[in-house]
């Protein structure tokens, strides 16, 4: 399994980054790993449920069908119900309101990218910084260009 997070203290408010986070959709305009995203299946309210990403891992490009769950204003989580390309991904954006201005974002991923073996500690250095490392500047770039 490859886990990893990345975390910011963004001088934006919480709903701000909440907003940002959630619009699934759009993601692929500020997060430079996120090549992709389909919207299949909307919820009751409108947000993207199910939906198809293609993500660039550095070393190849990796496709998903997600699940994603929404707990405003803290959380945007996401889980993969397919894809020929991994056993396993769990992920997440966790917001945490440190003052009207100031909130704590943490993007956090979980993936099994099946029986790699003796590959899977250079894959993980490999694959790390482009994955994981900077999806949290990434946010705070979005909201300074007002995205």
């Amino acid at each position: 399994m490859l886990t990893g997070s990345s975390s910011a203290e963004v001088p934006f408010s919480i709903d701000r980054c909440y907003a940002l986070v959630a619009d699934i959709e759009h993601a692929p305009r500020w997060q430079r790993t996120l090549e992709s995203v389909e919207v299949v299946e909307r919820d009751e309210h409108g947000r993207a449920l199910i939906c198809d990403t293609v993500s660039d891992a550095k070393l190849t490009k990796i496709g998903c069908r997600v699940r994603m769950t929404y707990e405003e204003p803290t959380a945007v989580r996401w889980t993969q119900v397919q894809s020929d390309d991994l056993v396993a991904m769990d992920g997440s954006w966790t917001l945490q309101e440190l003052g009207p201005e100031l909130t704590r974002a943490t993007y956090a991923l979980a993936v099994d990218p099946g029986p790699i073996g003796f590959l899977a500690k250079p894959l993980e250095r490999a694959i790390r910084p482009a994955v994981i490392g900077h999806q949290a500047e990434e946010l705070l770039l979005a909201l300074e260009s007002g995205a």
